[in-house]
């Protein structure tokens, strides 16, 4: 007989030993192999999906390093070249008057990426470390990491885009720099570390 004086125990599904869909979060029975709503595969939760977390992570941040370092553009005007980092790039662009525009390189190539390697880093860490944020800002962490990493590519994007239209052979030619390849990783490797999370992880820890 239930004790009135306490509240009602709840049981998690994980405790259930229910598997919940990935895709739809429909909750199954063990056993059926796929979804029954969405038809995506069942997984249970995956603790080695951690491992592969902080192997995409260390070759994202191991890989930025160069991206920072190494010219992102180089610039041929009247036969005389010019390199540009991805910071200096920001700095001529605000000594040029394109405030915005340096403002949007600067967050998209410098304040981003940096804050997705602390936030995935954090993330992986609060699996088996006591954190003060509590599960559900976790899961809300993790869900702006996964939807704000195919932005980091701005940058990329904007290089591509000059090194295609500015082809003026002695006038004026942009190149993308060795820095522009090293850049597309990291941003590529952050991203596939948000995708080998399972933010299921997060819940059980929290139960």
């Amino acid at each position: 007989m239930e004790n009135p004086g306490r509240p009602p125990q709840i049981v998690t599904a994980h405790q259930a030993g229910l598997i919940g869909c990935t895709q739809c979060g429909r909750v199954h029975r063990p056993g059926p192999g796929r979804c029954d709503r969405c038809g995506a595969p069942l997984v249970p939760r995956d603790t080695a999906s951690l491992q592969r977390v902080w192997a995409w992570l260390i070759a994202g941040l191991v890989v930025y390093v160069p991206a920072n370092l190494y010219p992102m553009l180089r610039t041929t005007q009247l036969g005389r070249e010019y390199d540009n980092t991805i910071f200096g790039g920001v700095i001529e662009l605000m000594h040029h008057g394109d405030i915005g525009v340096a403002l949007i390189v600067f967050g998209a190539s410098l304040v981003i990426p940096v804050s997705k390697f602390i936030a995935i880093a954090y993330l992986a860490l609060s699996i088996s470390r006591r954190v003060r944020l509590s599960a559900h800002r976790r899961h809300l962490l993790f869900e702006v990491v996964e939807f704000i990493g195919r932005w980091s590519m701005i940058d990329v994007f904007v290089v591509a885009i000059l090194s295609s239209l500015v082809q003026l052979d002695f006038a004026a030619t942009i190149r993308p720099g060795i820095a522009a390849v090293s850049f597309a990783l990291s941003v590529a490797f952050t991203m596939l570390a948000a995708l080998s999370f399972d933010p299921r992880l997060i819940w059980e820890d929290a139960d």
